[in-house]
């Protein structure tokens, strides 16, 4: 069984239905040096997921290079996989000691350098996909989307694309653009559900551009039952698991799955039998009413 592949936008590119985030790439025992790192990408192309989700900040602007020292061990085909980072984010530190404070920038020579700088670290000449990772209040419209279509003509980025942004921050850029602004990754599960009413899922699917979800297990607080919500959907996970034969996990992703605008989740575990576990949710169904059971019992209230 491989997960199957999906189209983020009519003019964008083909990904794997789930991708992998290398956020704690580095950090975690699994993939902590680029051997460990290249078996996982060996496991991740066997299970059909081919996508594989960046930013320059994770890691504290190390585990680009991380990726990119596994790549080379890999020795597999570049043209095999899809990388997708971003830029944006300034973060305080010793890799970046001109920051003296956190901030977002979207100025063209930010977005140019960042993406060189990505395409270094990762040893590649192109990425498939570069997202804005964060909404600016200081964006330029007219020069940021001059910037983005200026690195896709020279070959540099495929497609482009954004991150945590509203409906009215895309369509401010996007009438700036004459490419299409293909996807934007949300924080998105069926314990963090906003998307579902303050119009971000509807306009995905106005612009037929398929969201990708990150955190698409709640960062693990699904499983807490700290909260009253949690307690909630602990127990609507584990009855519909029992009833489906599945692992309640793998409902939580089918429930993201079900939804007409089509994500693509992106999975953040190094451990390989969790992610055989995990991809193994495209194979659990649920009907209406079990998808409306688990958004009944994440926001505490039947529907009006």
């Amino acid at each position: 069984m491989t997960v199957s592949r999906q189209r983020l936008h009519p003019d964008g590119p083909e990904l794997s239905r789930f991708v992998w985030g290398a956020w704690r790439s580095f950090a975690a025992a699994e993939t902590d040096t680029p051997t460990k790192l290249a078996r996982l990408i060996d496991t991740c192309l066997e299970l059909g997921i081919t996508s594989f989700d960046h930013a320059d900040i994770y890691g504290g602007y190390r585990a680009e290079a991380h990726f990119g020292a596994a790549l080379r061990e890999w020795k597999g085909d570049r043209a095999a996989i899809e990388l997708v980072t971003k830029c944006d984010i300034a973060l305080v530190g010793p890799a970046r000691p001109a920051h003296r404070v956190h901030h977002y920038d979207t100025s063209a020579a930010h977005i140019r350098h960042s993406l060189e700088a990505s395409l270094r670290q990762l040893g590649t000449d192109h990425v498939d996909l570069l997202l804005l990772h964060r909404p600016d209040p200081l964006l330029d419209a007219d020069e940021t989307a001059a910037a983005l279509e200026e690195l896709v003509r020279a070959g540099k980025t495929l497609h482009v694309g954004v991150s945590n942004h509203t409906p009215t921050q895309i369509d401010l850029l996007q009438s700036r653009l004459a490419i299409p602004l293909v996807t934007n990754q949300i924080e998105l599960s069926v314990i963090r559900t906003t998307p579902l009413f303050d119009g971000t899922l509807d306009y995905s699917q106005q612009h037929r551009a398929a969201p990708m979800a990150w955190s698409p297990l709640g960062g693990g607080s699904l499983f807490t039952r700290s909260t009253p919500q949690g307690e909630r959907l602990g127990h609507a996970l584990d009855r519909a698991a029992a009833a489906l034969g599945a692992e309640p996990a793998q409902v939580a992703l089918a429930w993201l799955l079900r939804h007409p605008s089509r994500p693509l989740p992106v999975l953040g575990t190094s451990r390989v039998e969790r992610l055989r576990a995990l991809v193994a949710a495209e194979q659990v169904e649920l009907d209406r009413q079990e998808w409306f059971a688990l958004l009944e019992a994440s926001v505490g209230h039947e529907v009006a």
